[in-house]
């Protein structure tokens, strides 16, 4: 295992943050911003990267995640996940007909007072994290064979945003905690 100086070990990089910053090479691709050269050698670098310096340099030139008013994750089957440093659009839109959803709003970017997050799953269930002062709002989600599993916080004056899922789940639970942070 690499030796890493005590001054340097505050920007040791996480797993999710790996994560965030392999998507964003990806998407960068995809939206043929880059070669594949480019993206093989830069899926490289944050791949092997040991800091978060070694992943600014590889997302260097990449132009800056988008919070947009609308974005949809869909996947047939599989799981689809999200956590780390993500910008949340206004509106989400989450469809699976077979798998898994883990949204994890705790560590993102979110710039709208309310973010509306519509799910329409079939089986599977969904685990959704958000922040300690989130506002959650479920009355307009139908589930078809489990019910919703919240428990608001205890206490009052919540300042944070309000997230409101709604939409319809087949054969799932749905899943909602606040972080703890």
């Amino acid at each position: 295992m690499t030796s890493v100086p005590n001054d340097d070990r505050s920007s040791l990089i996480r797993s999710d943050d790996r994560d965030t910053a392999v998507e964003r090479v990806q998407e960068a691709f995809t939206a043929e911003l880059i070669s594949y050269e480019d993206m093989d050698q830069r899926l490289h670098q944050v791949l092997t990267a040991t800091t978060q310096h070694d992943i600014d340099a590889a997302l260097s030139g990449l132009p800056a995640p988008d919070a947009g008013t609308t974005s949809t994750i869909s996947a047939v089957a599989g799981r689809i996940r999200r956590r780390g440093e993500w910008l949340v659009p206004r509106t989400l839109k989450v469809h699976s007909g077979l798998g898994r959803v883990q949204l994890d709003l705790s560590r993102a970017i979110i710039k709208h007072r309310v973010v509306d997050i519509e799910l329409q799953l079939g089986t599977g269930g969904a685990k959704i994290t958000v922040p300690r002062d989130a506002i959650v709002d479920i009355e307009g989600l139908r589930t078809g064979w489990k019910d919703s599993q919240y428990q608001p916080p205890r206490r009052t004056g919540a300042a944070g945003p309000t997230i409101r899922i709604s939409g319809s789940m087949g054969f799932g639970k749905l899943r909602i905690r606040h972080a703890r942070r």
